[in-house]
């Protein structure tokens, strides 16, 4: 099996996940790691304008908390995993709204439309992407305000594996990388790159292009602590 590896050779490391996300924390826990949570206090405040699509904006922001904490992390071996999510719709990125009004506001822009979900992952960099057809068209706007309060903790303001499933018609992808975390595709990558053995020392990043069956082109990096 896939997973198998991977996991095998993650048994003996301290696995830390950036991330207090207990939906991630879910999909690696019930993947059979030894997870050990410490959110990234990393400022999300990076400025999207300099990125040149979305997924390249996912997958610094995952990569600067997965950083942040290996900076703080006393351990001599250790992994740390950070992810990012982020909502597309009409050339705009939408995250975590800020409020009710905010969430709302997120909603109506997305109902009726397709958009996607791109999720970064680090130490693999990866992205997923899953396009997502809401379900009434349009949701009206008692409909909106009712659920806005429910999903402030989610980009895009609603939560697939939730109350926010109901909203939607269809997935395309890979259904974890809209709630969170594209686990397939970190294992893939994981086990292509043996490079998550000895990690101690400096940062340092790797980056390259791929496809994978059939899906958008992205690129990921991995980032490893390695010997000074």
């Amino acid at each position: 099996m896939l997973l198998n590896p991977v996991i095998s050779r993650l048994s003996g490391k301290l696995v830390v996940l950036a991330s207090a996300s207990p939906r991630r924390l879910e999909i690696l826990s019930n993947a059979g790691l030894r997870i050990e949570v410490v959110p990234s206090w990393f400022k999300e405040t990076l400025d999207k304008s300099l990125f040149k699509n979305p997924y390249d904006y996912a997958v610094e922001t995952a990569k600067q908390k997965a950083l942040e904490v290996a900076h703080r992390m006393p351990f001599v071996s250790y992994i740390v995993i950070g992810a990012d999510t982020v909502v597309t719709v009409d050339g705009l990125i939408l995250e975590k709204p800020t409020d009710k009004q905010d969430a709302y506001r997120m909603l109506s822009r997305l109902s009726g439309k397709e958009h996607s979900v791109f999720t970064g992952v680090a130490i693999v960099l990866c992205h997923d992407k899953s396009g997502i057809q809401k379900l009434n068209l349009p949701l009206s706007e008692e409909m909106l305000w009712e659920y806005s309060g429910e999903p402030m903790d989610k980009a895009g303001g609603y939560g697939i594996q939730a109350l926010g499933g109901m909203l939607a018609e269809y997935v395309r992808g890979d259904f974890l990388n809209v709630v969170g975390f594209p686990l397939n595709h970190f294992c893939k990558k994981a086990e292509e790159h043996h490079r998550i053995q000895g990690l101690t020392g400096e940062a340092w990043l790797h980056s390259q292009t791929h496809q994978t069956h059939g899906q958008p082109a992205g690129c990921h990096a991995i980032c490893e602590r390695r010997p000074k």
